[in-house]
């Protein structure tokens, strides 16, 4: 059986683990990721589109100088881009952040079977616990540039304008990032969190075996062959 100091360490790794899980799960499941203002002018209309999304779902709201403006109107992201380079970016930033979910659960299992086994010199032990939230955190941190390069480089809100207002000119967008791009940076601290209890365990358990052989490198001669 595990020592205490064991247990507790490895239930505080889960816990940081689960929470990590689920803060991915509320990301996924959310739109407030990113709020974008879009100016549009034509002969007939100005004003501007507010879109909030999501990595599936959206809202557009317009606001209108003159013209005839579009209902206020809910939206899939992926069927409302079609076949573009947005969506295959898109794409790629919902595939890293699964990813990133997924190399969370055997973490979850490794700090809990931890918690009430010795399996500590195998994969299942720290080293595991290492790989699995390295790679959670490289991905998040994978998605946040991804997502950020196709909404400010690749223009990915003017592209969901454009499913609206398909002829206006777009004079210029601003972005205001929501929580729940924002809780990714959350998650990112978590994992660096879950590896540090690891590493401070090991070094404690490095240090205690130290000590416990400093009587017998420090012994008489006499008294070890006796």
């Amino acid at each position: 059986m595990p020592t205490r100091k064991k247990t507790l360490t490895f239930c505080l790794s889960f816990l940081t683990s689960l929470g990590s899980f689920i803060l991915i799960c509320c990301i996924l499941g959310t739109r407030a990721w990113v709020t974008s203002t879009i100016t549009i002018t034509d002969d007939l209309l100005n004003g501007s589109v507010i879109i909030s999304y999501g990595l599936f779902y959206g809202k557009s709201v317009h606001e209108l100088d003159h013209g005839l403006a579009e209902p206020d109107k809910d939206f899939d992201v992926l069927g409302t881009l079609g076949n573009s380079s947005q969506k295959a970016l898109h794409t790629v930033v919902i595939v890293f952040l699964v990813l990133s979910l997924l190399t969370l659960l055997p973490s979850g299992g490794c700090t809990c079977y931890n918690s009430i086994s010795n399996p500590y010199h195998t994969i299942l032990g720290p080293m595991g616990v290492y790989i699995c939230n390295g790679l959670s955190g490289c991905f998040i941190f994978l998605t946040m540039i991804l997502f950020v390069v196709n909404t400010q480089n690749n223009h990915l809100s003017e592209k969901l304008s454009q499913a609206f207002y398909p002829t206006v000119t777009h004079k210029g967008a601003t972005h205001n990032y929501g929580y729940s791009f924002w809780l990714m940076l959350l998650v990112i601290l978590l994992n660096i969190v879950t590896i540090l209890i690891m590493v401070f365990y090991q070094k404690a358990r490095y240090q205690q075996k130290k000590e416990q052989r400093k009587p017998m490198e420090y012994a008489p001669r006499d008294g070890i062959l006796f």
